[in-house]
């Protein structure tokens, strides 16, 4: 019993450090994130276009280092590449705050972009070593937790900091986001992460690489599952849904404000109880009870829409509508790191968590250009039943990726539970 004890708290010392690593790198993103389209358009008065320009330059700095990232992370562990990745990723935000034309803004939104995108493989990775198969699931419920929780604080504390009159508030609150990102590197870099399991010798040969992933059918089906998942929730969450709240609805943006609250609010509070529930779950039927929560979301969506002209109403849906999300989100939170971890050879974890990270960013970044296209083009009916056919989609493709999965990648064969471990990670949370 003394030498179980001994290595639970072992592993659960770098698995504390990661998670502490990862609340601090969201910490320093509520400061910034919320305020960088502002800070180009307003404080530096360069225009909404050069502002886009700098999105998407952030955005598709993924592309470029992703798929470098998940080899590095398979030759030469998490740690170096969470560290470069900190490093970079802290001299883009310093030096964005300081910036003051577009060239450089493009170019230090690169660095940041890509320093950023590099250590979230990496830290998946480290989270999926410093756990067991027992706690995987718990892991990353809690992960997804700190990182709502800590963005939600750090974009309250930004919004007291941030003066648009004042361009020195501005780049306050990036030279905070880099402190937060390289914190994040010195205390999670800092982890003892136990070593890659050896793989069996059936799998010591093979593809690499990206090559890899394609030739997975299992995980490429899970990647287009994920890709319709960010595309139709997060994709739409802070753009196409926040476009019709305003600009169809016509609510306050406090509402909106108070929307995003409620949002954050469901996931701090229900996080650790859903994570409870689908534990005895397969998770493709978490993904799929995600959908149809989804689905609700949507049909409040049309309610608010069909009810706009009643102000109270209108606010009460939209809220419920981001509340809706979080639900969703919680369910979603246990599910799919793990499966991208179970799937993924040992020597190819890395990979596996990069491309699982490309697909993520990718959807995040066309779903805003289509929901805002249709929302500000009129067609809202449209577009709500265009996300509510997406949604229905997620809940097909779950429950036929259940075929694809062994029941063991399901959760559908669950050992005994090892609630030691469990309570040793709650005690951490």
């Amino acid at each position: 019993m003394k030498q179980q004890r001994q290595r639970r708290q072992e592993a659960g010392g770098p698995l504390r450090r990661v998670q502490i690593g990862n609340a601090l790198s969201a910490f320093g993103s509520g400061f910034t994130m919320p305020y960088m389209f502002v800070y180009v358009d307003q404080v530096r008065g360069l225009g909404s276009l050069a502002a886009g320009m700098v999105f998407t330059v952030f955005a598709l700095a993924a592309l470029a280092v992703l798929p470098l990232t998940g080899r590095g992370i398979d030759r030469y562990g998490p740690r170096p590449v969470l560290l470069v990745g900190a490093a970079v990723a802290a001299t883009g935000a310093f030096a964005f705050g300081r910036a003051t034309g577009t060239p450089e803004l493009i170019l230090f939104s690169f660095l940041f972009g890509a320093g950023f995108t590099t250590c979230q493989p990496a830290l998946a990775t480290m989270i999926v070593r410093s756990s067991t198969r027992a706690t995987r699931s718990h892991a990353f419920a809690l992960q997804f937790t700190l990182v709502n929780l800590g963005m939600g604080i750090g974009a309250l504390i930004g919004g007291q900091i941030v003066d648009v009159a004042v361009p020195g508030s501005l780049t306050t609150l990036f030279t905070i986001e880099a402190a937060a990102l390289l914190a994040m590197g010195l205390v999670a870099g800092s982890a003892r992460i136990p070593a890659a399991e050896p793989a069996p010798a059936g799998e010591r040969s093979g593809p690499t690489g990206l090559r890899a992933l394609v030739a997975d059918k299992a995980m490429l089906r899970l990647c287009v599952l994920a890709a319709l998942i960010f595309f139709t929730c997060y994709g739409q969450f802070e753009s196409g849904v926040a476009a019709f709240a305003t600009d169809t609805v016509g609510v306050a943006p406090s509402t909106l404000g108070l929307a995003i609250g409620a949002n954050a609010l469901t996931i701090v509070v229900l996080q650790m109880f859903v994570v409870r529930i689908t534990a005895r779950r397969r998770r493709t039927t978490a993904m799929a009870a995600a959908g149809l929560v989804w689905l609700g979301a949507w049909t409040m969506a049309l309610v608010a829409g069909l009810v706009r002209a009643e102000a109270l109403a209108a606010t009460v849906s939209i809220v419920s509508i981001y509340a809706l999300f979080g639900v969703g989100e919680s369910l979603l939170a246990p599910t799919l790191g793990p499966i991208v971890a179970d799937l993924a050879p040992a020597r190819l974890l890395g990979t596996y968590n990069a491309g699982y990270a490309l697909v993520k960013q990718i959807a995040v970044a066309v779903g805003p250009a289509v929901g805002v296209l249709l929302v500000g083009s009129g067609t809202w009916p449209l577009y709500l039943a265009a996300m509510a056919l997406c949604t229905l989609l997620i809940v097909v493709m779950a429950l036929r990726l259940r075929g694809h999965l062994t029941p063991a990648q399901d959760n559908a064969r669950q050992a005994a539970p090892q609630f030691a471990d469990v309570r040793e990670l709650q005690t951490a949370a």
